[in-house]
């Protein structure tokens, strides 16, 4: 295929445009899969922590086991009969802290009171 004086730069014009939203579809995607990290390990977290305070542990324990595993988690202990749940959310954030246009992340768990 020739091409005649009038499609010169029209392929880096094309590239100009099309690079940065292929960046921006990367960045997005490398952030959301930091945010589903950090959500597994917020249940993870969770997990542990109801654990941890049905063994009679005190809950200001569970909350910074929590808060260790993800920065800026919000961690709350409620018993519920024989069972002992810790509920955390934390904000969605791309590695690095950025925040992402997305709902904040929750977990939560139950152990049952007592058991070892």
């Amino acid at each position: 295929m020739i091409f005649g004086r009038d499609d010169r730069g029209s392929v880096t014009a094309e590239f100009a445009v099309a690079l940065p939203a292929v960046v921006l579809v990367l960045a997005l995607g490398a952030g959301v899969l930091g945010a589903c990290g950090r959500a597994v390990r917020l249940q993870d977290a969770t997990a542990d922590a109801a654990r941890l305070v049905a063994r009679g542990e005190p809950a200001a324990r569970a909350q910074a086991l929590v808060a260790a595993a993800v920065g800026g988690a919000r961690t709350r202990v409620t018993p519920r009969g024989e069972l002992v749940c810790v509920e955390a959310s934390a904000p969605a954030t791309a590695p690095g802290g950025v925040p992402l246009p997305a709902p904040a992340l929750r977990a939560s768990s139950c152990a049952l009171a007592g058991g070892k």
